[in-house]
C-alpha cells in the first residue's frame, strides 16, 4: 500500500539548504542579544561629585578606586555644572553630598544608566545615614515611563524597512534598479510615517518635536531599504539574512536603547558610536529632551549609511546592467530579447517567492 512518494535526495537537499537560513539566524540572534543584554555590568560609567573640599576629594577617589573600572568618578565645583554635564550626555549622575543628599539624573538618556548610578548612590547615602533625594533634570514623556519607547520604535520602524526590501528586490527585480529605488524612498515615506503616529498620537512615546521623529525615522528607513535593495542584487535570496546581521543583529543591540555602551561589552559599544539604530535612538533623544544637543552628529550618521545605501544602488544598476549585456550577448542571435529577458524573469521567480516567504516568517 502506498504511502506517497519517496524523499529523493533532491528534495533532501533542497530542504536542508533552506533550513540554513533559520538556523544561522537563531545562531546570530542568540549570539548578539545574549552577549549584548544577558550581564548589563557598568563600566567606566561617568558619575560626578558636587563639591571642591578635602572632604569631597576622599568621596570622589574612594568611590572611583571600590568601582574597580565600574565608574569613572570625577568632582565639578557646583550643581549647575553637573546639571550641565548631564543635559549634555556628559555624564550620567551628580551626587550632592550633605545633611540632606541629592542625587541628580537624566533618565530620558538611559532609564538603565540612571537606576544603575541611583543604586550606586543610595548605599553611600546609607552609609551617612541620611536618605537620598532624587531628582530627575530630563524626565521622560507620560508614555514612555521607562525611557525605552524609542527602542521599540526604532524595531517598529526597521521592521517595516527591512521586510520591504525582499518585496522590492525580489518581487521588483524586473523593474529598472532607478524605479525600485524610487519605491524604495516611497516605503521609507510610508513607514517613518507610521512610526511617527506610533511615537505621537498612538502611544505618546514623545509629547513634542515629532515633525524632527518623522525627519529622523525617514532617513533611518531610506538607508535600510536603498542598502537592502542594492544588497539584493549579490545576496539574492541571502538577502533577508544579510539585512538581518545589520539591522536586527548588530543594531538593535548597539542602539543604546535598552542598555548604553556603558552597561554592554566593548563591541556594542564600539558598535553605538557609528551604527544606524544609534544615530536614530540618539537622534530622537537629543532633539526630543536634549534642546537638540550633539544632534548634528547623529544626523551625519543616518545621512552617512543613507549615501552608502545610494551609492550600493548604484553599484548594483551598473553591475545589472553588465550582466544583462553579458546574458544578451551569449544568447543564440537568432533568439528574440523578450525570449532572454522572460528566460531570466523565471529563473529568478522561483528564488523571489522564496525569499518573500522568509521575510514574512521573519
Amino acid at each position: 500500500m502506498s504511502t506517497g512518494p519517496n524523499p529523493t535526495p533532491g528534495a533532501l537537499r533542497h530542504v536542508l539548504g533552506h533550513l540554513l537560513t533559520p538556523l544561522l539566524m537563531c545562531l546570530g540572534m542568540g549570539l548578539a542579544y545574549l552577549g549584548a543584554f544577558h550581564a548589563p555590568q557598568p563600566h567606566d560609567l561617568r558619575v560626578d561629585i558636587v563639591g571642591s573640599g578635602p572632604a569631597t576629594q576622599v568621596l570622589a577617589q574612594t568611590l572611583h578606586d571600590q568601582a574597580d573600572g565600574a565608574l569613572d568618578v570625577r568632582t565639578v565645583p557646583d550643581r549647575a555644572t553637573a546639571s550641565t554635564a548631564l543635559l549634555h550626555q556628559d555624564s550620567y549622575g551628580a551626587y550632592v553630598p550633605g545633611d540632606h543628599p541629592e542625587l541628580l539624573v537624566a533618565s530620558a538618556s538611559s532609564d538603565t544608566s540612571a537606576m544603575a548610578v541611583e543604586k550606586v548612590f543610595t548605599k553611600v547615602a546609607a552609609g551617612q545615614d541620611a536618605p537620598l533625594r532624587v531628582t530627575d533634570l530630563a524626565p521622560t514623556a507620560s508614555g514612555d515611563p521607562t525611557g525605552q519607547g524609542v527602542f521599540f520604535l526604532l524595531v517598529a520602524v526597521s521592521i517595516g524597512a527591512y521586510a520591504s526590501v525582499a518585496v522590492i528586490g525580489a518581487a521588483g527585480a524586473a523593474l529598472p534598479m532607478r524605479i525600485r529605488a524610487l519605491l524604495a524612498a516611497g516605503t521609507a515615506l510610508v513607514v517613518s510615517l507610521i512610526g511617527t503616529l506610533f511615537a505621537g498620537p498612538v502611544f505618546h512615546l514623545v509629547d513634542h518635536g515629532l515633525a524632527g521623529v518623522w525627519a529622523l525615522s525617514w532617513l533611518y528607513a531610506a538607508g535600510i531599504l536603498l542598502i537592502g535593495v542594492g544588497l539584493h542584487t549579490y545576496l539574492r535570496r541571502w538577502t533577508t539574512l544579510g539585512v538581518m546581521v545589520l539591522f536586527v543583529m548588530l543594531n538593535f543591540t548597539s542602539s543604546g536603547g535598552i542598555y548604553r555602551p556603558e552597561l554592554q561589552p566593548g563591541l556594542f559599544g564600539s558598535l553605538h558610536a557609528f551604527w544606524n539604530g544609534a544615530g536614530l535612538v540618539e537622534g530622537i533623544r537629543s532633539h526630543v529632551y536634549f534642546d537638540g544637543h550633539a544632534l548634528g552628529g547623529h544626523l551625519l550618521v543616518l545621512v552617512l549609511w543613507l549615501l552608502a545605501g545610494i551609492a550600493l544602488v548604484a553599484l548594483a544598476g551598473r553591475t545589472e546592467a553588465a550582466r544583462n549585456a553579458l546574458t544578451a550577448e551569449a544568447a543564440p542571435e537568432e533568439a528574440p530579447k523578450e525570449t532572454t529577458q522572460q528566460r531570466t524573469k523565471e529563473e529568478g521567480s522561483e528564488d523571489a517567492e522564496e525569499e518573500m516567504e522568509e521575510a514574512v516568517a521573519v
